[in-house]
C-alpha cells in the first residue's frame, strides 16, 4: 500500500555560483585549514558561519548597569502630547463629536 505522507519540502537550494579570493598570511591559512578539518566544513562555509556571527554580534544590543536603565526609563516615559496634537484633538472632537 503505497505510503500518504509527503516528503517535507526543503527550501530551495542557493548554488554556490560566486568567487571570493583573498590573500592570508600563512599562520591564518594553516587556523583554516585545522578548522576545516575539525568541522567538516568547506573554506567557504567557514567564512559565511564567521561573518554571520560577527554581524549577529554587530545587530545585537547589550546593554548592561547604568546604560540598560537609562534606556528602559527613556521608553518607558510618557512624554505630555505636543500642543498642535492636542488643538487638532480638540478640533476633531468638535467637528465629529
Amino acid at each position: 500500500m503505497p505510503s500518504t505522507r509527503r516528503k517535507p519540502v526543503s527550501p530551495k537550494r542557493e548554488y554556490k555560483t560566486q568567487r571570493l579570493e583573498l590573500r592570508l598570511a600563512p599562520s591564518a591559512k594553516k587556523v583554516i585549514q585545522q578548522a576545516m578539518s575539525v568541522t567538516g566544513l568547506a573554506a567557504g562555509d567557514l567564512a559565511y558561519e564567521g561573518a554571520r556571527r560577527l554581524l549577529d554580534e554587530h545587530q545585537r544590543m547589550v546593554l548592561s548597569g547604568a546604560d540598560r536603565d537609562a534606556f528602559l526609563a527613556a521608553i518607558t516615559r510618557k512624554p505630555a502630547p505636543a500642543p498642535r496634537l492636542v488643538k487638532a484633538l480638540r478640533r476633531h472632537r468638535e467637528l465629529l463629536g
